[in-house]
Formats: structure tokens, sequence, C-alpha cells
């Protein structure tokens, strides 16, 4: 696949008003791919904030997140590096208790289409159970468990749960996480930056 052939796909993902009807805001996908990306974030859909401004994790979740991977913005908005592919490609709207789930039409019409392209992916990083659910086919698991599982996965994906500040509680409920996990995700994360492509 050649990156003009992936410019054609993000435009036609940037143009897509299948959810149109059902987003009082309005649609506003948000990706970021690169025919060269080593390393894909699948998150769940982008928050308010990432709907208002465009840019993928440009929030209080994003900062964690580039924390937890041990990278800076450079880095991670380089889309020769980094590939940023949701569940759901425009913000669904607010809940009782946070955002509402990324609308199911999404995936289903682009996701294996665009994972197909992405050719050089060395490790994917599973944001959250709507993601894990997807790519691990865990749904009668909890989030907790998945991620606690996390050995048993090839190299290639970590499961992790999302970094907004709603889930502080977890963390600090789950210590394991920070001694265990992060520094294996870091550790993969440079792995694979250092990759040179196929």
């Amino acid at each position: 696949m050649t990156q003009a052939q992936i410019d054609i796909i993000s435009q036609q993902i940037k143009q897509c008003r299948l959810c149109e009807s059902r987003l009082a805001h309005g649609v506003n996908p948000v990706v970021q791919i690169h025919s060269k990306a080593k390393i894909l974030i699948a998150g769940q859909a982008p928050g308010l904030a990432v709907h208002q401004s465009g840019i993928p994790f440009n929030d209080a979740s994003g900062d964690r997140l580039r924390d937890w991977l041990g990278i800076d913005k450079a880095v991670f908005y380089d889309p020769e590096k980094v590939a940023i592919l949701p569940m759901g490609f425009c913000y669904p709207g607010k809940g009782k208790s946070g955002d509402l789930p990324p609308l199911k039409i999404c995936a289903q019409t682009w996701r294996e289409h665009v994972l197909a392209e992405l050719t050089h992916i060395k490790l994917t990083v599973l944001v959250g159970k709507y993601a894990q659910d997807y790519h691990l086919n865990e749904t009668k698991q909890s989030l907790t468990q998945t991620v606690q599982d996390w050995q048993k996965y090839p190299d290639s994906i970590l499961p992790l749960p999302h970094p907004s500040p709603r889930n502080n509680i977890w963390l600090a409920k789950n210590p394991w996480f920070a001694e265990k996990l992060l520094p294996e995700l870091k550790r993969r994360v440079n792995q694979a930056l250092a990759m040179s492509p196929i």
C-alpha cells in the first residue's frame, strides 16, 4: 500500500457522514494513519475536546497516555511512527457516566479495511474495553481481567485501561499496572520505534 492510497482512505474517512443523523453535535472523524506507522493506538472514540480540535488525544487523557508510552507529542503526532485508529472516529456524545459508547457502524464500515493497509505495525496498544473486545474477542472478561492477563497475549499487543482521569480510582486500586505493565509498555514502544520497515 502506497502512502498515496492511504491518503485517499484518510480523505474518505474525513468525508464520512454515516452517523450524521445520530449525532446532534455533528460529525468530525478523527484518525491518524500513515503507511510507515509502527505503533497502532486502538482507542475508544474522540472526546468533546478532540471533536472540537480535530487532534487525537488532545486532552488530559492524551497527556497521561503519552506518559504511559514514554513518548512526547512530537513522536506521538508523527504519523510515520504512530497510527491512531479509535473504534469510533466521531465523538458519540455524553452519557450518564461519561461519553457514550462508539457507534458500531464505524468499525463495521472502516476498521478491517484500514487495518489491512497498516502493514508495518509492530505494536498495537488497546486502550479501553471496546478496543480490547474487538481485537482480542474477550467480551466475557472485565477490563481489569484483560489488562491483568497482558502477558498471555502476543508481544505485539498490549491492553491498557483508558487513561481518562475518571480512572484514577482504578489506577489506585491496581498498583501492579504502574509497577509491572507500564515499564514493559515503554520497552515495547521503544523497541517498535527502533525497528525498520520490512
